[in-house]
């Protein structure tokens, strides 16, 4: 049954990331606590697709409100096809994003790219580094280490961050293929990168509560009360 086979291929990546990228995982977290720590934030980033995993860490229930979402949406897929791809291969764009949202040298951001090459994601990580900030990049070393970077830096984002994360995906992410069709489907990055994201998440959570830390975690609009007690996070931390 296609399906089944799609969900095995699926897990496959997930046992995958489990077992090649977890100390990764752990590291990241550790960058984040240490921004938390600090009076910082935990910022991420992707255009694209992949601001799908960024989007999923902002404003969640369960989700730390130490996160903030750079979501600006001319980088992101509904407003028209191709759009974003044009965009992301821009100088300079991302000097400005982390202007307008003020990230300093207290904070870690992630940026998600699977190709990792884009100018806009890897000026992200060139110039995150600059201000002092940690820098997460969650990509596809299968792709990334396999293509030239589309910046004059000649640099990938892998090559830039703190810590690097592979999201397992192969290289041009979609490589799940029908018996008799020879164009490769089911890309994998968004939901190794999901759940990549709900792990950091999980440990960074583990982590301040191990240090005596209460984590602000936000609950699902949709419980009774909620409101009440996700609106002082709001008046907190946004």
């Amino acid at each position: 049954m296609i399906i089944n086979k799609y969900l095995d291929f699926v897990i496959s990546k997930l046992k995958e990331v489990q077992q090649t990228q977890s100390q990764n995982i752990e590291k990241a977290a550790d960058l984040i606590v240490e921004s938390c720590k600090k009076g910082g934030r935990f910022y991420v980033f992707g255009s694209g697709h992949s601001h799908m995993v960024a989007e999923e860490l902002y404003i969640r229930a369960g989700g730390l409100a130490y996160v903030q979402g750079i979501l600006p949406p001319e980088l992101m897929l509904h407003e028209m096809p191709n759009k974003s791809t044009y965009l992301e291969r821009l100088d300079g764009y991302s000097k400005s994003i982390l202007d307008l949202y003020k990230v300093n040298k207290n904070d870690t951001i992630m940026v998600v790219s699977n190709s990792g090459r884009n100018n806009v994601p890897v000026e992200m990580c060139l110039y995150s580094k600059e201000i002092g900030a940690s820098v997460i990049a969650l990509t596809s070393l299968k792709h990334s280490t396999k293509v030239e970077s589309r910046h004059k830096s000649g640099k990938n984002m892998y090559q830039i961050a703190d810590v690097v994360i592979d999201n397992c995906a192969e290289k041009g992410d979609a490589a799940f293929y029908v018996e008799g069709f020879d164009v490769p489907i089911g890309a994998t990055s968004d939901a190794t990168g999901i759940a990549i994201a709900q792990a950091i998440i999980a440990a960074v959570i583990d982590k301040l509560v191990k240090a005596g830390i209460e984590p602000p975690v936000f609950k699902s609009s949709n419980l009774d009360g909620a409101d009440e007690y996700n609106n002082e996070l709001f008046n907190r931390y946004y």
